[in-house]
Formats: C-alpha cells, structure tokens, sequence
C-alpha cells in the first residue's frame, strides 16, 4: 500500500476548497497587513485559482496553469511581513480544519519554498 500524498492526508479537493474559502474569507480579508492586495480582485475566480495552486503544491493532481510565482506577484513589491501573514493564515486555515501539525509544517515548508519566488516583485 503506498503512501498518502500530503493533499491526501489533508483530504483532498474538497477539503482544499473550503480551507481556501476561510482563508480569504475568514483570515486574510480581515487582514490590514495584506487585505489591500485584493481589494480589485475577482475572489471567486482568486478562490479557485489558489484552491487548484495549493492542490498540486500539496502532491495533488497537477492541475495549476497559472503564471509563475514571480510573474503572478510582479509590480507588488510584496515584503517578508506580507509572506509571513499568509503563511501564519495559512497554517490557521488548515489548523481550523483539524489537519494535523506535522501535515501543516509539511505544507508551510513547501509554501516557504516559494518565498524568494513572491518577494519583493
């Protein structure tokens, strides 16, 4: 029997969308730190943007298109404290969700990889 994949553990498509949805909704628009950065954003088209981005980083069917990380962020001129806030959303969104500690630093390193990607742009 093989091993889950990490968007397995976290429970898969499904469970990825409604992590999304309270990530933005819950968290990340509440946020002054970093809510300016969606204020003209479509969000249900930024939902399933980032619902199929954080599948495929989570070892889930390879279904992100999109731009690159350095092409998607460009012109934001995005700082560590605007990186860390997401990160620190995003480990809330999937701790409100119950995924596990382990499940979520495995994600957050992943998501950490990115980093030099989405800075300062």
């Amino acid at each position: 029997m093989s091993e889950q994949t990490l968007y397995e553990r976290v429970g898969g498509g499904e469970a990825i969308e409604k992590v999304v949805d309270y990530f933005y909704e819950e968290l990340v628009l509440k946020d002054p730190t970093v809510n300016k950065f969606f204020e003209h954003t479509d969000m249900a088209k930024q939902k399933r943007h980032q619902s199929k981005f954080i599948s495929y980083a989570l070892g889930g069917p390879n279904q992100y298109s999109g731009n690159s990380m350095a092409k998607a962020h460009e012109g934001m001129n995005l700082q560590p404290e605007h990186f860390d806030a997401i990160a620190s959303h995003l480990h809330d969104a999937l701790a409100h969700f119950g995924v596990s500690g382990k499940d979520i630093d495995e994600a957050l390193t992943r998501v950490s990889a990115l980093r030099d990607d989405i800075l300062y742009k």
